[in-house]
């Protein structure tokens, strides 16, 4: 009998699978992070955070090939010594073509570092369970990143997601002191100004 074909919920499984094993810590960020605080939204690539010690760069990647996941030691620990710029690792996997992309801590990233602080265990019920995810504050900030670099309308609607149902919740104080430092303060006004 044939397996039946891999989803989305079933590639998050695989791939969270691949870190636990490798005891890699991570955090979910992106369109899966948004089902947590905003509203659910058709995704077909994952956005992770790993803390990855060099020392777990061949354990994590002998566990995501055990899934069918090539991605070579040596790409990993390159990624890991050199500091290239914030280019994630990508986790293809071979038979469904869905994508993992997996950030790298790196030192000196003080956002990055404040959301791994901040991340929240969230519960999706099966089959995926308790996972970490963004908090709604630092994944605002990134959709502000990123809808300010590409101005792709699904970062405005995420933020507006989570502004609707997690208003009275939000750490506003929080997310504009970063807004500050990273010079989004245009954006986000627009922003808020969108949803008033």
């Amino acid at each position: 009998m044939k397996d039946p074909p891999l989803d989305i919920t079933g590639f998050l499984k695989l791939v969270l699978e691949s870190l636990e094993a490798a005891g890699v810590e991570y955090l979910i960020g992106g369109a899966i992070a948004e089902w947590a605080w905003g509203e659910p939204r058709a995704t077909q690539d994952l956005d992770l955070v790993v803390n990855l010690p060099v020392k777990a760069a061949g354990r994590l990647s002998r566990e995501l090939e055990k899934r069918n996941m090539l991605v070579p030691v040596d790409i990993i620990l390159d990624a890991l010594v050199e500091g290239r710029a914030d280019v994630p690792l990508n986790a293809i996997h071979m038979y469904s073509g869905l994508k993992a992309d997996l950030y790298l801590m790196r030192e000196g990233d003080l956002l990055r570092q404040s959301a791994f602080k901040r991340r929240v265990k969230v519960d999706y019920g099966p089959p995926i369970g308790k996972v970490y995810v963004h908090s709604p504050e630092d994944l605002i900030l990134y959709k502000l990143m990123f809808l300010g670099l590409s101005g792709q309308p699904k970062h405005a609607r995420d933020i507006a997601a989570i502004l609707r149902a997690k208003r009275n919740q939000v750490d506003f104080g929080y997310i504009e002191e970063w807004v500050t430092l990273l010079g989004l303060g245009p954006v986000w006004k627009e922003m808020l100004d969108s949803i008033a």
